[in-house]
């Protein structure tokens, strides 16, 4: 790649494409393009078509798609898989006709059977049944991982697949009923110390920010509660003698999904990033690809090697936002698959090793959440 190379980010405002072109423009590289939603509809096949017939980049990062946490992957299952299949194969069709030179499709750990060996390796693809929660979602990325191979096997593109794991960091989503855990926790976790405080003026600010179903800032404080109660942020009235909208700190307990035991592997969207813009520079298909191994290993793990229990996420997400209130967990909510830890030893290969420690990033961004909601 050279410096003045066009390269086009779909999904450039979103919390992993922002990521890659922060760390593109870091190193030097100026002729980034990219489209919001309202500027180019991903999934409609001919405004694809027309966005590269004026513009032809030569390089492509695909981060744009359709995502959610486990109860939108579970609710909105046919959204999930038809809006990541055409955004797919929309573009990586329109890269092989334009002649892209290279092409970097971004996945997710979800694509691993549930009952797999841990760590996961890439050969464990399509070994066995998905964890049926996200299983649309899976299969959409499934179908990116092929087409990426497959366009190389049949026209010798230069499209490589990458997998991370599990991520956060800046302009991730905080909306409750779509995100991902990560974010959920620590937007739960500021509103339920804001309620144990009486602190109304900051929960007024975080629903103003991000209004939750039609409750927003400017709604009375029994909505706020209501809605909080709906998302497992309750107020012990019984613990006060006082009004439940009283000021002063009261009791407060927070109920998060699932039962708190399976194992998660996060990684901060920057150290992300930079893993994917070295794939970029160094990496080409041809040294992924396995010819004669069964089945076929046509991409890369990107990840840290090494996970903690959402129960230890949510106690370390506590600490740092200071909340003081009891966590209680709701077994009766799935939990997903029980550990997805990615086996990255192909990763480190390629010299990327150091991360960015969870605490620190938790850290960081509970700050710039913090700054947001001003």
């Amino acid at each position: 790649m050279e410096k003045k190379s066009k390269i086009y980010i779909a999904g450039h405002t979103g919390m992993v494409g922002s990521a890659i072109t922060r760390r593109l423009r870091e190193k030097g590289f100026a002729n980034i393009i990219g489209r919001t939603l309202e500027e180019l509809d991903l999934t409609s096949q001919q405004a694809v078509a027309d966005f590269f017939e004026k513009e032809n980049p030569e390089y492509i990062v695909l981060a744009a798609a359709k995502v959610g946490g486990i109860m939108a992957n579970n609710i909105y299952r046919a959204q999930f898989i038809y809006e990541n299949l055409m955004i797919e194969a929309n573009i990586i069709h329109q890269a092989y006709l334009h002649g892209v030179k290279k092409l970097l499709f971004l996945g997710s750990s979800c694509i691993y059977p549930k009952d797999a060996p841990q760590p996961l390796k890439e050969e464990y693809l399509l070994t066995g049944e998905l964890e049926q929660t996200n299983e649309p979602y899976a299969i959409a990325k499934i179908a990116g991982i092929k087409l990426c191979e497959s366009y190389f096997r049949q026209y010798g593109c230069n499209f490589i697949s990458v997998m991370p794991t599990n991520l956060y960091g800046p302009n991730d989503n905080y909306n409750l009923e779509t995100s991902h855990v990560l974010p959920a926790i620590i937007r739960k976790m500021h509103l339920a110390k804001c309620l144990e405080a009486g602190n109304w003026e900051g929960i007024r600010k975080d629903l103003h920010n991000r209004p939750i179903e039609g409750v927003s800032g400017n709604s009375s404080k029994d909505e706020f509660l209501t809605i909080l109660k709906k998302y497992g942020i309750c107020l012990d009235t019984g613990s006060n003698s006082e009004s439940p909208l009283a000021s002063q700190a009261s009791s407060v307990t927070l109920t998060l999904w699932g039962t708190g035991r399976v194992y998660r592997e996060f990684m901060h969207v920057d150290d992300m990033a930079s893993a994917c813009v070295k794939v970029l520079e160094e990496l080409n298909v041809e040294e992924l690809v396995t010819r004669h191994a069964s089945p076929v290993t046509a991409f890369l793990n990107i990840g840290t090697g090494e996970d903690q229990t959402i129960e230890e996420i949510a106690a370390l997400i506590k600490s740092v936002v200071g909340f003081t209130g009891e966590i209680h967990w709701d077994s009766t909510k799935p939990d997903g698959t029980l550990k997805k830890l990615l086996d990255v030893s192909k990763l480190r290969a390629l010299g990327v090793t150091a991360f960015l420690s969870l605490e620190e990033g938790i850290s960081r961004v509970y700050n710039q959440y913090l700054q947001q909601t001003q």
